[in-house]
């Protein structure tokens, strides 16, 4: 099943895919999947963000092929950080380059966890249970913030619209088997696959829920493989203009300009 969450005129829905057409649900998918009665051809309406977050969770090192371009060890559990919540953007919508910070903005391609049960303390056994399902994610990163001026991860993860999610939520993948694959301008920087990950997806949210309460609606970026701007020789970042484009097998493609702010 394909939900999405959308716009049509002043109308913000959640509602299910159906080939070309989406028909809008009553509430939030974690709260009723009753249909309204109302369907839209998909060329009619915005598809935005698959959900508004109440927290963006994300996972360090997770592919070993990313680890090995870093030159690092394997890490012996996840490696968590937070990205604001004001960073997520939906497909189409503009990936802003900060004045702060505009020259060194690399891209991450990765599958993302969508809750929809809350979720404490449960079994990596339990823990896939809670998950409502799957979408595309970029988790967008300034490495200059990252990795030289700061001593943590927050201002270079977090700058608004460093969180492209969507184009929506698929429930029928299995997450640790799909492909995951980044192209910049047509050109493929990132071809990888899930199978690929330290940590798989029900490890993450078991561990994760150890540490906090797992809310409906809560993401979980689970990582990117390599072929990361920054590693590349001679390094690659996202410019004005450019056109960056996020593909998870059985999920879709996220698309997203990038511009100046």
């Amino acid at each position: 099943m394909r939900i999405a969450r959308f716009q049509i005129g002043n109308t913000v829905s959640f509602g299910i895919i159906e080939g070309d057409t989406v028909t809008a649900i009553e509430a939030a998918p974690w709260q009723s999947m009753q249909a309204t009665g109302e369907s839209y051809s998909l060329a009619e309406v915005k598809l935005l963000a698959p959900v508004q977050p109440p927290d963006v969770f994300a996972i360090g090192l997770n592919y070993k092929s990313h680890a090995d371009e870093f030159e690092a060890e394997y890490p012996p559990a996840p490696i968590i950080f937070l990205k604001a919540t004001s960073t997520v953007i939906g497909p189409g919508d503009e990936i802003v380059l900060p004045k702060m910070a505009p020259n060194e903005v690399d891209y991450e391609a990765e599958l993302v966890i969508v809750i929809g049960k809350t979720c404490r303390n449960v079994s990596r056994d339990d823990a896939l249970g809670y998950a409502l399902g799957y979408t595309v994610g970029n988790d967008v990163s300034a490495r200059d913030c990252q990795l030289r001026e700061d001593t943590q991860w927050a201002r270079g993860k977090s700058f608004d619209t460093f969180c492209p999610l969507g184009p929506w939520i698929e429930t029928d993948i299995d997450p640790e088997n799909v492909s995951v694959k980044s192209v910049l301008n047509g050109e493929v920087m990132q071809d990888s696959n899930t199978n690929m990950l330290i940590f798989p997806c029900a490890e993450l949210i078991s561990y994760i829920s150890r540490i906090a309460t797992l809310r409906p609606g809560t993401v979980i970026m689970t990582g990117t493989p390599s072929g990361v701007g920054f590693k590349r020789q001679p390094p690659v970042f996202l410019r004005p203009g450019d056109t960056i484009e996020m593909t998870v097998g059985g999920i879709g493609t996220l698309s997203n300009p990038v511009v100046a702010e």
